[in-house]
């Protein structure tokens, strides 16, 4: 399957129909339950949309930019008619969704057909997805190796070539760390630029959606699909959506680029720095810039959202703690513990982070950073060994990911990899409501096959 814009182009064009795209998927989808991506397939309303698809082109009305493309949701976007788990065992006893979500009736009216709902950790609190209630989502490229999380499932669909586009979130690096283990782009845009409505929260000061994709053209064309103030979501921006589609080849020979130095520099696997410098030599980059007391920054974040997501599920904690995922309901137990101070305390360090870092975008455009701090860990794994200490795995792997979300920053995770090896992902860093021209620097980068997805 090629990547989201050919299928488009192909349906409009009658070269393939919407309902011989769907039937391919759904096939794949079958083909591949071992990775345990998806955890509900919606085949027969899959169908239905596709055969209104090729309707509308016979009848020769436009049927979208998207159109007869298959994709699939993490399972916390409300889908009509299907209950809304957030990895979570207790929503399973909740009523069906009543609408969409706005992102996927977005992506439904742009003429994209959902085939699924897709696995990911218990209220999106993790970065392994091995999920106690719905089974660990295993890596296309390594079955024995995590897909990373929360949007465990949707990037593994997207790697293991069952669907070419899919939704996930991102709190603390729950889209770049998958994308990164996967090899698939994955993008968290601004905070508050895309509609959460109809999305299950976990840290709402730190919570975004965005897509997962194979071409960095999949991805300009979603987030512009995306794009758009919504009511229903207090935080989205009255901002006029902003085009980056047509901004793709506009050349980034006047950006100016650098390799985030010190922390992100450390702690890491040799493989994971030596992504980020082939990065930076294809780019002919070698400036570095310090982002001061990013491991503060790490720290903070890690205690809001804790704070947030044991306050968002007090009530179920209370009542119903023998029913969590061990791995969340330990972590949302302690958060609850957390003195209220130190919170507030957090809160006021954001504000100074923030602003050092925007100093930081007067003099920069773009800033490089490795995604993740390792490959994939084997399922299973606890621990592993970095700069010759031994530390716990679920809690490390948002190393570099998570001082950026901190500030709400928009984030490409660009896949890079070596013959003979796992996949790893390079950050793109950009300023917020500056998406395109991190998608420029991308584009550059897959043009010249220096990136590329990792398909398996």
């Amino acid at each position: 399957m090629n990547d989201a814009v050919s299928i488009a182009a192909a349906v409009r064009e009658s070269r393939l129909s919407a309902v011989e795209v769907a039937q391919t998927a759904l096939k794949c989808i079958t083909q591949r339950k071992e990775l345990n991506c998806f955890t509900a397939i919606t085949d027969d309303s899959a169908l239905q949309d596709a055969q209104q698809i090729d309707r509308a082109i016979a009848l020769g009305n436009n049927p979208g930019s998207l159109a007869g493309v298959p994709f699939a949701v993490k399972n916390l976007y409300d889908v009509a008619g299907i209950t809304t788990l957030a990895g979570a065992k207790i929503n399973a006893e909740n009523p069906p969704a009543s609408q969409d979500a706005t992102a996927v009736a977005k992506l439904k009216q742009a003429g994209a057909v959902l085939v699924g709902t897709l696995n990911m950790d218990e209220y999106a609190y993790g970065f392994v997805t091995e999920n106690a209630h719905y089974g660990a989502t295993h890596n296309p490229h390594d079955v024995n190796r995590v897909a990373g999380g929360s949007s465990g499932g949707s990037a593994a669909a997207v790697a293991a070539d069952l669907v070419p586009l899919t939704l996930g979130t991102d709190t603390n690096g729950s889209i770049r760390v998958p994308a990164a283990f996967c090899g698939v782009f994955g993008l968290k845009p601004t905070y508050g630029r895309l509609s959460r409505a109809g999305v299950t929260l976990f840290s709402s000061s730190l919570d975004h959606v965005g897509p997962f994709a194979r071409s960095v053209r999949d991805i300009a064309t979603v987030f512009d699909v995306l794009q758009g103030y919504d009511d229903r979501d207090p935080v989205c921006t009255q901002r006029s959506p902003e085009l980056c589609l047509p901004q793709l080849n506009r050349g980034i020979e006047n950006l100016r680029i650098a390799i985030a130095g010190d922390y992100f520099t450390k702690g890491a696997e040799p493989e994971a720095i030596e992504a980020v410098e082939q990065v930076a030599q294809a780019l002919d980059i070698t400036e570095y810039i310090t982002i001061p007391e990013a491991q503060r920054a790490r720290a903070a974040a890690f205690l809001i959202t804790s704070c947030e997501g044991a306050n968002l599920h007090m009530e179920k904690l209370r009542t119903r703690s023998q029913d969590f995922d061990f791995a969340t309901r330990d972590r949302f137990l302690a958060g609850a513990l957390i003195p209220s101070h130190w919170y507030i305390q957090a809160q006021r360090f954001r504000r100074w982070f923030r602003d050092r870092v925007r100093e930081i975008f007067q003099r920069v455009d773009i800033i490089l950073a490795p995604t993740t701090p390792c490959f994939a860990p084997l399922i299973g794994q606890k621990t592993m060994i970095l700069d010759g200490e031994e530390i716990l795995i679920r809690p490390h792997l948002g190393l570099f990911t998570q001082p950026l979300s901190f500030i709400g920053l928009p984030v490409l995770s660009v896949p890079i990899h070596r013959s003979g090896s796992l996949p790893l992902g390079v950050q793109l860093i950009a300023a917020p409501y500056n998406e395109a021209l991190i998608l420029q620097v991308a584009a550059t980068l897959e043009a010249k096959g220096n990136i590329s997805t990792y398909t398996s």
